[in-house]
């Protein structure tokens, strides 16, 4: 999920500034995300497209590697995010999306990924999916708790969404 690089950037410029790939941001840190594997890439796309061909039906808008300024000081940066439009009319997203979307990489370790979420959760985010692109084994994290998926769907209660994982990436 993320390293520090231990260089000390503004606010300013890292808001004006091009990373490849993006990095987060803390007070003045940057951190560096674990991207660029191809299984993730692939599920990254491939789950993008999914619901870019749904924005209509579920009436929501899709975005990938979108920043989100979780307070002063801090951004981060889901895989995929998921936004009941109107989408938000800033560059930078200031508001919690619907689903934010993790698709770990091997250099994850559970406790920076859990403080992520905790993070996630606080800022108000209400359907948090950590998907492993390996075993596609998921869990969803919301303000109720927290659950593995089973069934392989990953689901928003009280919404038409559905995403079946093991379709998806056998298709």
């Amino acid at each position: 999920m993320s390293m520090s690089t231990g260089v000390l950037v503004s606010e300013e410029e890292y808001l004006h500034t091009v990373y490849e790939p993006d990095c987060e941001y803390e007070d003045g840190v940057l951190i560096e995300r674990n991207v660029g594997k191809k299984r993730h890439s692939r599920l990254q796309v491939t789950l993008s497209a999914y619901f870019v061909r749904r924005e209509k039906l579920w009436n929501i808008e899709a975005f990938g590697d979108q920043r989100h300024r979780i307070r002063a000081g801090k951004y981060m940066l889901p895989d995929i995010c998921v936004v009941r439009p109107p989408s938000p009319d800033e560059e930078v997203f200031t508001t919690p999306p619907l689903i934010w979307i993790e698709i770990l990489s091997p250099e994850d370790r559970p406790i920076r990924v859990n403080q992520k979420i905790r993070q996630l959760l606080e800022f108000g985010v209400p359907n948090i999916w950590v998907i492993d692109p390996e075993t596609l084994e998921s869990e969803i994290h919301t303000p109720q708790g927290s659950r593995k998926i089973e069934d392989g769907i990953l689901r928003v209660d009280g919404t038409p969404i559905e995403v079946p994982l093991h379709g998806l990436v056998e298709d």
